[in-house]
């Protein structure tokens, strides 16, 4: 979660990783749209920029800002459920653990999700959160309908079928287009997932990667540097019956290892960087093979206790095995210590203007190292493969890319930026970042 304290008189917002932080003018906690709308006409009236901010995962500067940081913890409420059209309405507030709650009480479910549920339904699809899929993707794909409070202080409501060239922008909209007020999201009935996590070289990894893909309907894999070693997870539909993780297993396999022991490895390795390749040996073999069934959040999410610094970069997916085999040639030849695996996942093509995976099939490459930890030359080093690659970063991850490199790698880019130009001319809310990947 992100945090705040006060320094002369006013809030300073850190985020969850504590690499970004924030001095606002003043912070507003609006409780419904109108409100929402009036908090934005009278930062425009100030003279100040205005940016919402949701439980601050990203590890960009997306959501910081000098003028008016608008807090949605307020805005929580459930609109309605349409269950013929398939459908629930939230607020812009309501976190990612609480919707997948509801819905589960209900009998419905998200199609996919990512494998942290802290976020807000804004700030998640705002930046284009995802899980990993053959035929499903990120949160924001399964947007139907969006309420944006606009520079102006005008609600626009914005779907397929209405205001399409805003909903085909708007989804990921980086916070550059207006302020999500709401989000109508496509549901289904309830279903089981099966689970079968599996260590796995990584070499066969890669040899098999295109055949593990096509054969389940989400597969994901952490390769642990300085190893041989993965650990691979698929996720298919199942008949049932549930089967969960036993409870004991559970917390020796996601909390004790996972959180616990892990986040004591980690402190060593920061404190004795030499420690790192014979601690990643171990970590490698830590996890034992298993097979559960459950409903679909608790496979999809588990407790991200370890506090870490992230990069991820999207290439295409038929570039993913040689830039995984680049990525362990460049951290085995270096004098890199990691303690963190990569993570990889994939997604389909989707239609989002700014998306990383639209217009393309797509390989998600993750790198983390932990919070404190001088992440630069590693994070440097992985930023050039992926590049080389047609890499797109992940909005909320951290990323050196500015406008130039980021209109080419986008076929929709100039579309975006023009209609950004349209909705808010005089930059209501900007901030450093979005002149950074936006240009001005």
């Amino acid at each position: 979660m992100a945090t705040t304290s006060r320094t002369a008189g006013k809030a300073t917002w850190r985020n969850w990783a504590g690499n970004v932080r924030a001095l606002p003018a003043r912070t507003e906690s609006p409780a419904s749209t109108d409100e929402l709308a009036a908090v934005v006409r009278k930062a425009a009236a100030d003279g100040l920029p205005a940016k919402a901010v949701g439980t601050g995962h990203s590890f960009t500067s997306t959501a910081a800002t000098s003028g008016v940081l608008i807090r949605p913890e307020r805005m929580t409420a459930v609109r309605g459920i349409d269950r013929e059209a398939g459908t629930i309405t939230v607020e812009a507030g309501v976190q990612l653990k609480h919707l997948n709650a509801m819905l589960a009480a209900e009998g419905l479910s998200l199609t996919n999700m990512g494998d942290i549920m802290e976020q807000t339904v804004a700030g998640a699809t705002s930046t284009g959160t995802h899980g990993t899929g053959r035929d499903s993707g990120s949160i924001a794909a399964q947007i139907k309908a969006l309420e944006l409070v606009l520079a102006d202080g005008s609600v626009l409501t914005c779907s397929a079928q209405e205001n399409a060239e805003v909903f085909a922008a708007a989804r990921i909209g980086l916070g550059a287009l207006g302020v999500v007020g709401a989000i109508t999201f496509a549901v289904e009935p309830l279903f089981l997932l099966t689970a079968r996590e599996e260590p796995m070289r990584f070499d066969r990894v890669v040899a098999e990667f295109d055949q593990l893909v096509e054969e389940n309907e989400h597969f994901e894999f952490y390769w642990f540097p300085h190893t041989d070693g993965c650990n691979t997870k698929r996720n298919n539909r199942s008949q049932g019956p549930a089967a969960p993780v036993p409870g004991v297993r559970g917390w020796i396999d996601d909390e004790l290892l996972s959180n616990g022991v892990f986040q004591a490895a980690c402190s060593v390795g920061r404190a004795a960087p030499s420690l790192i390749p014979g601690i990643a040996q171990v970590s490698s073999r830590a996890l034992s093979a298993r097979t559960y069934t459950d409903i679909p959040y608790r496979v999809f999410t588990h407790p991200r206790r370890v506090r870490f610094v992230e990069m991820e970069y999207a290439v295409p997916r038929e570039a993913a095995v040689g830039v995984l085999r680049e990525l362990k040639s460049m951290v085995e030849s270096s004098e890199f210590r990691i303690s963190f695996p990569v993570e990889v996942r994939i997604a389909p093509a989707d239609d989002i203007a700014l998306s990383t995976a639209s217009g393309r099939d797509t390989a998600y490459v993750a790198v983390h190292m932990y919070r404190g930890s001088r992440y630069q030359e590693y994070f440097t080093a992985v930023e050039q493969i992926m590049t080389a690659h047609q890499g797109r970063p992940h909005w909320g991850k951290i990323h050196t890319r500015d406008a130039d490199y980021l209109a080419k790698a986008y076929p929709r880019f100039a579309e975006f930026t023009a209609l950004r130009d349209r909705l808010d001319p005089d930059r209501l809310f900007r901030n450093d970042y979005l002149r950074r990947v936006l240009g001005e």
